[in-house]
C-alpha cells in the first residue's frame, strides 16, 4: 500500500452507467475503508475538522473505522451530522475537509467523504441508528421544510429534548435531496429515505402536503398552534431564466422542473404517467452541479446532450468529480459559449439555440474574469429541448405572509449567520432561503446554527 495515494474507489463503467440510473460510485467495502483509514495521520490540531461546516470529529471517526469499530464511528459522526450517507456522496469534500487534509500536502488527501459514506451505509445495513435524546424539555419548535437545513435543525433540536414538527410542502420529505439530486448520485430508497427515518427516530414528526403561507402561516404557528419558535428552511425553489428571445417556446424547461419530474414524480420510469420533458438533442445552459445533474439525466434518457457555459472549464462551478463523470459519459461541453436566442419551428417547439462565442476579459465582482462576446461569432446548435440551469431564488410566499420578517432585494430572508436569528422574535432561518442556492452541507451548517440559536433563545 502506498500511503501517499488514496485507495481507489470502485465505479460503474462509464458506457454502462450512461444508460442506467443506478449509482455511479460503488463506494468502499470494509477492507478498503480500513486500508484508507490507516492512511490518516490523526492530527492533534486537525485542519480537516476546521474545513467541515458541521464540524464532524473526523480523526475520531476515522480512527474507529481503522480499528474496525464502525458502529462507534457512526455515533461519532451522528453527534454532528444528521445526514452522513448524503454528505458522504454529495459534499464538495475537495474544497472542505479533504482540501485541508495535512496528508494532502505531499500526497493525496484522505478520502474522508468516501469513509463517511462507508460508515453511514454500514450503519444502515446493520440497523444502527443515532443515539436517542435524553428526554423531553416541554418546548415545541416548528421547522418549515424537510431539506438538508430543516432536517439538520430538527435533528439537533430533538437531541436537545425539543418537541419538533417539520412542515413539508410536497408529498415526500427530503427537499432537494428527494426532488433535485438524481438517483445515480443519491439513491432515494436506499439513502435519502433511511436518513429521513433516522431523524424521525429521534422523535421528529414530519407533516407533508402543508404549504406554509397558505395552509398555515408562521404567525399562526407561533400565536395559535403553540410553537415556541420556528425555523424556516424552505430552500430556494424559484428558477431563474435568461430573458432572451424564444425562452417561452415549447421545450424550454427549468432544471428544477426537469429534475423534479425525474426524481419526485419518477417520470423516468415507463410505468409512471408523468411524461419526461426531453427530446433527442438537449442543451443545458449553466455550469453548476445542477446543470451537470440535468445533463447527465437527459443523457440517460437517450438524448445527445450539450452543456453550454459562458466561461472556460477552469471557471466551471460544478464539482470536478461531476464534470469528470459527465465527460466520461459523453456529455458535450460547449464552453466560452453564451445563448442569445432560442429558435422555434412553426408549431412553437424548440428547433435550435443561437449562441455567440465568448472570451474572458477583466475580473468582475465575483473575482472571475468577465466573459465578453466575440464579434461575428454567432452560430446555431440544433436542439429540440433547452434546460435552463442558472440558479434559483427563494419563493416569497413565506416571507410575504409573515409579519415583521425582513428580506433583502433578492427576496432572501435576512438572518444572522451564526444563529439564524431573523428580525422577528422566535423566528430563525437558514439554508438557501437565506443565502440563495448553495450546497447541501452549507444548508446543514445553517440548520445546526439555527438549532443552537433557538436553544439559546428558549433557554433564557
Amino acid at each position: 500500500m502506498d500511503a501517499m495515494k488514496k485507495v481507489p474507489v470502485r465505479e460503474q463503467d462509464a458506457k454502462v452507467r450512461a444508460a442506467n440510473f443506478e449509482e455511479v460510485c460503488l463506494g468502499y467495502n470494509e477492507e478498503e475503508a480500513r486500508e484508507e483509514a490507516a492512511r490518516c495521520l490523526n492530527c492533534k490540531n486537525a485542519q480537516c475538522v476546521k474545513g467541515c461546516p458541521v464540524h464532524i470529529n473526523i480523526p475520531a471517526f476515522i480512527r474507529e473505522v481503522k480499528e474496525g469499530n464502525v458502529e462507534a464511528a457512526y455515533q461519532v459522526i451522528s453527534e454532528s451530522s444528521s445526514l452522513p450517507a448524503v454528505c458522504g456522496r454529495v459534499c464538495p469534500q475537495e474544497k472542505q475537509c479533504e482540501g485541508k487534509c495535512i496528508r494532502g500536502i505531499k500526497g493525496e488527501p484522505i478520502s474522508i467523504g468516501k469513509l463517511e459514506r462507508f460508515t453511514a451505509d454500514w450503519a444502515r445495513e446493520h440497523g444502527v441508528r443515532p443515539a436517542k435524546p435524553a428526554g423531553a424539555n416541554g418546548k415545541k419548535v416548528a421547522v418549515i421544510g424537510s431539506g438538508p437545513s430543516g432536517l439538520s435543525c430538527a435533528g439537533d433540536l430533538a437531541k436537545l429534548g425539543y418537541d419538533v414538527t417539520i412542515f413539508e410542502a410536497l408529498h415526500e420529505a427530503g427537499g432537494v435531496l428527494t426532488y433535485g439530486i438524481p438517483e445515480f448520485r443519491l439513491p432515494k430508497d436506499d439513502v435519502v429515505k433511511p436518513e429521513v427515518e433516522n431523524v424521525k427516530s429521534l422523535g421528529v414528526r414530519i407533516e407533508t402536503n402543508v404549504v406554509v403561507g397558505k395552509a398555515v402561516t408562521v404567525d399562526e404557528l407561533l400565536e395559535e398552534e403553540g410553537f415556541d419558535a420556528v425555523f424556516i428552511g424552505s430552500g430556494a425553489g424559484l428558477p431563474m431564466f435568461m430573458g432572451i428571445p424564444g425562452e417561452q417556446a415549447n421545450g424550454v424547461y427549468s432544471a428544477n422542473e426537469y429534475l423534479t419530474r425525474s426524481n419526485l414524480m419518477k417520470a423516468r420510469l415507463e410505468n409512471y404517467d408523468t411524461p419526461m420533458p426531453h427530446g433527442k438533442r438537449v442543451a443545458v445552459v449553466g455550469g453548476g452541479n445542477v446543470a451537470m445533474d440535468a445533463a447527465r439525466t437527459a443523457l440517460r434518457m437517450g438524448a445527445e446532450t450539450h452543456i453550454i457555459y459562458r466561461r472556460s472549464e477552469a471557471e466551471l462551478p460544478a464539482r470536478a468529480e461531476e464534470v469528470h463523470h459527465a465527460k466520461e459519459e459523453g456529455i458535450r461541453f460547449d464552453l466560452l459559449t453564451n445563448p442569445t436566442e432560442i429558435l422555434a419551428d412553426e408549431n412553437g417547439w424548440v428547433c435550435g439555440i443561437r449562441c455567440v462565442r465568448m472570451e474572458l476579459g477583466e475580473p468582475d465582482a465575483s473575482g472571475r474574469r468577465r466573459p465578453v462576446p466575440v464579434e461575428g461569432s454567432e452560430f446555431v446548435i440544433d436542439v429540440d429541448t433547452v434546460i435552463m440551469s442558472l440558479g434559483t431564488s427563494p419563493n416569497p410566499l413565506i416571507s410575504s405572509t409573515t409579519r415583521g420578517l425582513e428580506v433583502n432585494k433578492k427576496k432572501c430572508i435576512v438572518a444572522e449567520e451564526a444563529t439564524g436569528r431573523t428580525s422577528k422574535e422566535g423566528v430563525y432561518a437558514g439554508g438557501d432561503a437565506v443565502t440563495g442556492a448553495a450546497t447541501v452541507i452549507l444548508a446543514m451548517e445553517a440548520g445546526r446554527n439555527g438549532a443552537a440559536g433557538i436553544h439559546e433563545f428558549l433557554s433564557k
